[in-house]
């Protein structure tokens, strides 16, 4: 088996929504790290992502951890919480507390953390100045809570202002796209002690889309988000996990 065995957990930010490949699949960038750390440490790796889209924090720690856990990495990645902000009453405090959860697992079952948090959209987004001070306290606590734990890998993107850009973000407003997926990937192949293509960190050249404005933006997009919290539902009911939730062996130059 591989030396490194990877494994991703969390929402549509890890699963890779906003960077689609022609044949309409998500990439994202735990898919380019995993292939960029097999590239940059010239071996193969094993790689797992287990993210769903619409995850709220609790359900991907309850459906994901332990599967992932299960499948003995050697290192796994988590982000969380983003969808939870988007709530009209999300607990900040809860949230941390199940950082906190993820890493003593990590700890029992001697599997090393990279966490992440997640990138800024709140300047495209309706009430973007709640879900601003929601990220701002959230990102805040998440690194407070761990800063002793310099053991753990860390990969922190919300205060990224330039990450927080327009040119970073798919026409829904609310994911990354392919330039700003690039980005988080440079930024956790930093953390793991690896450098990236110095390109990632910015994108110069990606396949430009209508942007859609006003009402048309509202009928598109914020609509249906809408509708599935009122009745219930989530982007990602019915999913599976990519992969069939098992490892891909990924090797240099793949």
């Amino acid at each position: 088996m591989a030396s490194v065995r990877y494994v991703a957990i969390g929402d549509s930010f890890t699963e890779g929504v906003g960077d689609e490949l022609p044949d309409g699949t998500v990439r994202g960038w735990a898919d380019l790290a995993a292939q960029g750390w097999a590239d940059a440490a010239g071996e193969p790796i094993h790689y797992a992502n287990l993210a769903i889209r619409g995850k709220l924090i609790e359900p991907i720690v309850e459906q994901q951890l332990e599967p992932a856990l299960a499948l003995k990495p050697t290192h796994l990645s988590f982000n969380g919480g983003g969808n939870d902000m988007l709530r009209p009453r999300a607990d900040l405090e809860r949230i941390v507390g199940i950082f906190e959860h993820v890493l003593r697992r990590c700890d029992e079952e001697g599997v090393q953390l990279i966490v992440l948090s997640g990138a800024n959209p709140s300047a495209g987004l309706p009430l973007g100045r709640v879900l601003q001070t929601r990220g701002d306290r959230l990102s805040s606590a998440v690194e407070q809570r761990i800063a002793a734990r310099t053991d753990v890998l860390t990969a922190y993107n919300w205060f990224d202002r330039d990450l927080a850009g327009g040119e970073f973000w798919s026409v829904d407003r609310l994911h990354m796209n392919a330039r700003g997926h690039h980005r988080v990937a440079a930024r956790v192949l930093k953390a793991v002690g690896f450098t990236a293509p110095g390109e990632w960190w910015h994108l110069r050249e990606i396949p430009e889309v209508e942007r859609l404005k006003g009402t048309a933006y509202y009928r598109e997009h914020v609509g249906p988000w809408v509708r599935r919290r009122l009745a219930g539902t989530s982007s990602g009911d019915g999913r599976a996990a990519k992969f069939g939730g098992q490892w891909v062996e990924l090797t240099p130059g793949g």
